[in-house]
């Protein structure tokens, strides 16, 4: 079967299954090598009531080789990075195999929101976060999801606090902001050395952040 032909058979085989809430559709008619595909967050997770969107380019050698998928909608999640939107999976890499298709590819970075693998993270910040503070990160993960994911739309809200969009401390955050400092450039630092909270009585921490601070 050639490759425009099974990438064919694939589209009609989601519009077949609706139940699945899965959509898959070409970025141009004229260009079946790069699709979108979205589905729903999983049920009784912070991903819940999102639709997320994965760009498809889909290669030469498809089914053969793997596509390309990363997501376009933000996502704060272990193996999803949180600036570029790609995606740490065996199945798109090196465990990929011609029995898997788009749809069930999509399915798979569906189960991939319900059981993220911090041990093997795509980006190590949030990766660290889910594994120090898993309920500061289902808070952080949950305010990513109402402000990128519903309905599969980016939310202007100048109202979110840049420190709570990251699972930081604004408390922290304000002590520094007291002593005169940026709070952009707080957030950045605590970013930066993977820190969400701080106790002010750590000097030697505490002088750290304030020499990267003055940098």
């Amino acid at each position: 079967m050639s490759r425009a032909k099974r990438i064919m058979k694939e589209m009609q085989a989601v519009k077949d299954d609706p139940a699945a809430n899965i959509n898959l559709e070409f970025v141009s008619e004229s260009d079946i090598h790069h699709l979108k595909g979205s589905f729903l967050g999983p049920p009784e997770t912070p991903y819940q009531g999102g639709r997320f969107i994965v760009d498809i380019e889909v290669p030469m050698e498809y089914p053969f080789k793997p596509p390309k998928m990363k997501f376009d909608t933000k996502v704060y999640h272990p193996n999803i990075s949180s600036v570029t939107g790609a995606i740490c999976l065996d199945i798109l890499k090196n465990a990929w195999s011609p029995v898997i298709t788009l749809k069930s590819a999509l399915i798979s970075l569906q189960a991939l929101l319900q059981s993220p693998e911090p041990n093997d993270p795509q980006d190590a910040e949030v990766a660290q976060h889910y594994l120090r503070d898993r309920e500061s990160f289902n808070k952080t993960a949950t305010l990513w999801t109402t402000l990128y994911a519903e309905g599969g739309e980016e939310v202007a809200n100048p109202n979110v606090d840049e420190a709570a969009l990251y699972g930081i401390d604004p408390t922290v955050v304000q002590e520094f902001v007291a002593q005169g400092f940026e709070k952009t450039k707080i957030v950045e630092v605590f970013r930066r050395m993977g820190l969400k909270n701080l106790d002010m009585n750590d000097n030697e921490t505490v002088n750290k952040v304030v020499e990267e601070l003055l940098r």
